[in-house]
């Protein structure tokens, strides 16, 4: 089981940026596998307040990519509507190159209209949302490749994507969401990961989906074991390493590789190495 933190809250009352490097070098030493970061503009994390600190994703993976030396850096998930869809995979690849080959993709089709009227960013109908996805992704993995011919999509025409420079290796592409007819069949079409959500009901939804996801699988000619299946939890507070363990068990169960944990709150140095001790007790 890997265990990676997703920091979703950015207000830390004083010295932003040396909490933000403290929090990524500790858990590097602790041996967690990723920096996940909110892909907003505004505060979405509903433990927060919409005014509150919230810093753009890929300046803040930059950033943390001169304070750290191994760990993954990655957005979870970066709705496809923000960014032209070149410049978004330059920003990944810049990630990549810039990182010695630590850049995560992930992507969904976004879901905050409110954020998007508020911040003055478009917001398309969901439909159309899954289209740009989708050649987002075919786009992206075309110039990981180095193919500078033209594309042309129902969206989006770029006449000659070129990448270079290329990244290190290819960065491996999450999915995020798990809407069953669209979003897990183009996980299983095209992506590395999926992320499913820790919801309270014994493990009966997260099965559903991966369920779902197996079948998707089985359509399009893939393995099922080839997608990293991820879900995403909060650390509790006060919760044990122990406490945190049975639950990392309990995902396992379930189909679950990767942990990914967010804290009801900005993360604390502690609250890390908590994660820290469970990562030693899940192996």
């Amino acid at each position: 089981m890997r265990l990676s933190i997703g920091v979703t809250d950015f207000s830390w009352p004083e010295n932003l940026a040396g909490e933000l490097v403290s929090v990524a070098t500790a858990a590097e030493d602790a041996g967690l596998d990723t920096v996940w970061v909110a892909d907003h503009l505004l505060q979405a994390d509903p433990h927060s307040t919409r005014d509150s600190a919230m810093l753009e994703a890929y300046t803040a993976l930059g950033f943390l990519a001169a304070s750290t030396s191994r760990i993954g850096l990655g957005t979870m998930v970066s709705a496809v509507t923000f960014r032209p869809p070149a410049l978004l995979v330059k920003a990944v690849t810049t990630l990549d190159v810039l990182s010695g080959g630590r850049a995560r993709f992930g992507i969904g089709t976004g879901h905050h209209e409110g954020e998007a009227l508020a911040m003055g960013l478009p917001f398309p109908p969901l439909a159309e949302r899954f289209e740009r996805m989708e050649e987002t992704v075919q786009l992206a993995l075309r110039m990981w490749a180095g193919d500078q011919s033209a594309f042309a999509g129902k969206h989006y025409r770029l006449d000659r994507p070129i990448g270079a420079p290329l990244p290190v290796r290819r960065p491996p592409v999450l999915i995020g969401g798990t809407g069953e007819k669209k979003t897990l069949r183009m996980v299983a079409k095209y992506a590395d990961a999926c992320n499913v959500f820790d919801i309270p009901d014994g493990g009966k939804t997260v099965r559903h989906k991966l369920s779902v996801l197996a079948r998707h699988c089985e359509d399009v000619g893939r393995p099922y074991a080839e997608v990293e299946k991820t879900i995403s939890t909060r650390l509790a507070p006060g919760e044990s390493a122990a406490e945190f363990a049975g639950r990392c068990a309990e995902f396992a169960e379930w189909g679950i590789d990767h942990t990914v944990v967010i804290s009801a709150g900005p993360w604390s140095v502690a609250g890390i190495e908590t994660l820290g001790k469970t990562a030693s007790l899940v192996g």
